[in-house]
């Protein structure tokens, strides 16, 4: 990867909780960057007053340092086009310069029109079957006109003058892409209060800042005229060198019902994967399948390989659908690449937040994760797991329960008697290791009592873990102790 012009960005609104279509988007931006050698830019759209939130940006900075999609310019890290959230250059006069060039220019104009004229002209133009967008009406107003909306105190907004003609572009996921001229009206840079829009604040940036290339959803196909019209008038007044961006508009990702994954969708939520102990290595594994391949069937690599590999001819444009269980199953196979010592390390914070452990191991603790990790590591898929599988391990005997549904069904009268009889089999061991257990369990359990193996460790693994699925049953009793396996199976007899 040698080193490029190539520039693009990631440029997110803070508002509610980071996503997994946005995670894609930002994936996708990152991995061109690191591919082609070039810049990945993280800037922060946040000029909307009303919605945006400290909390939602201190989210997404999160989200992107959990994922380990580091940025090249940005928050915190700065760059030669700062500053990188858009708040801050509204306060530095940069949008309100722009609109003001752009109207001196006659590139843009005041409208004076209210919500209820437009909503009057849009009914009436669906009326007569004619586009509903804006209609012109104050595109070429008189002096006496304006000063007669003026004397009324209206306010005005500013609006684009978009030339009268067809746009086309080659779109880097899509080919040739046309959209007619009347499929484009005039459009508001600034409201009333003076507050710019999206569709100023995003192309004024994304100029301003040397984008090369905008990789984004195809919900924003039908804004991509209104830009490149916007970019040309930015070359005529001197703000840019007149260049324009590549632009690549990524798939949808489809949820249920084949709909387009909504932020109100529980799988769509980027904080529900980390509070349920998904890897942010097998997270991004699965997201950049949604709508890239690379080839040979090759569905398991790292972020680091998806950076080598990843060219946008193989980005399709049909849209991608999220499967749940095929993130699930992906994010079980990174939980089995990592090494045993790294899985604990991961599986602490979970440990911790259920109460099981303290932020600081013990020994005790430490000796009993690193001898049941590995019996458990081939049956996770998220590491919260680890909570209902090794919880029975670390919890205190006064806090030790067994789950009511499976005592009901193998702590029976006839359980109890197969929990006495290995409970007498095993307080004369002499040897307290998996080996020894299980060979004293069957010696008196199965060719004693004449039970499959089923109906004979059922009630003891019940007994002594809670739970009617856990580790192999010889190795927890070994991990548990002596003292407390046979404490377990005596109060399970009672």
């Amino acid at each position: 990867m040698a080193d490029s012009d190539v520039r693009v960005r990631f440029c997110p609104s803070p508002t509610g909780n980071p996503h997994v279509g946005m995670v894609r988007t930002a994936l996708f931006n990152w991995a061109y960057a690191r591919h082609t050698g070039g810049t990945f830019v993280f800037r922060i759209e946040d000029t909307d007053s009303a919605r945006d939130s400290e909390e939602s940006y201190e989210a997404l900075l999160a989200a992107l340092d959990w994922l380990g999609l580091t940025w090249d310019e940005g928050p915190n890290i700065g760059g030669p086009y700062g500053p990188y959230r858009q708040s801050e250059r509204m306060a530095d006069g940069i949008y309100a310069d722009v609109a003001a060039r752009l109207l001196q220019e006659g590139f843009a104009y005041h409208c004076y029109c209210t919500p209820a004229e437009l909503e009057e002209r849009r009914e009436i133009a669906k009326a007569e079957h004619r586009a509903p967008g804006y209609d012109r009406h104050c595109r070429d107003l008189s002096d006496e006109q304006v000063a007669a909306y003026q004397s009324e105190g209206r306010s005005r907004v500013v609006r684009f003058r978009m030339p009268d003609r067809d746009w086309t572009w080659d779109d880097l996921v899509r080919g040739p892409i046309t959209f007619a001229a009347d499929q484009v009206p005039d459009f508001v840079l600034q409201r009333a209060n003076g507050e710019p829009l999206y569709t100023l604040v995003n192309p004024v940036d994304d100029a301003m800042m040397r984008i090369t290339h905008v990789l984004r959803g195809e919900d924003l196909l039908s804004s991509t005229p209104r830009q490149l019209a916007l970019y040309e008038a930015l070359g005529r007044i001197g703000v840019t060198d007149g260049s324009v961006p590549s632009f690549g508009h990524l798939p949808y990702v489809m949820g249920e019902g084949n709909k387009k994954l909504s932020k109100r969708d529980p799988e769509s939520s980027l904080q529900w994967y980390r509070d349920e102990g998904y890897l942010p290595e097998g997270l991004l594994n699965y997201l950049s399948l949604l709508g890239w391949s690379m080839g040979d069937d090759i569905e398991f690599f790292s972020k680091e390989q998806l950076a080598e590999a990843f060219t946008l001819d193989r980005v399709s444009p049909n849209p991608a659908r999220f499967d749940l269980k095929k993130c699930t199953a992906i994010n079980g196979d990174w939980i089995r690449e990592l090494s045993e010592a790294e899985l604990v390390e991961r599986i602490v914070p979970f440990l911790v937040g259920a109460g099981l452990v303290a932020e600081t191991l013990t020994d005790r603790q430490r000796e009993v994760l690193d001898a049941a990790v590995p019996l458990v590591r081939e049956r996770m898929e998220t590491l919260s797991q680890a909570v209902g599988m090794l919880g029975f391990l670390l919890v205190s005997d006064a806090d030790f329960a067994i789950d009511e549904a499976d005592a009901t069904s193998q702590l029976t009268e006839d359980g109890r008697r197969v929990v006495a009889t290995a409970l007498e089999a095993l307080e004369s061991l002499d040897v307290w290791d998996a080996a020894s257990i299980e060979a004293a369990l069957r010696a008196a359990l199965v060719d004693g009592m004449g039970l499959k193996p089923k109906f004979a460790f059922g009630p003891v693994r019940v007994a002594v873990t809670g739970r009617r699925v856990s580790p192999p049953l010889f190795e927890s009793m070994e991990i548990l102790g002596r003292d407390t396996s046979l404490a377990r199976l005596r109060s399970a007899c009672g």
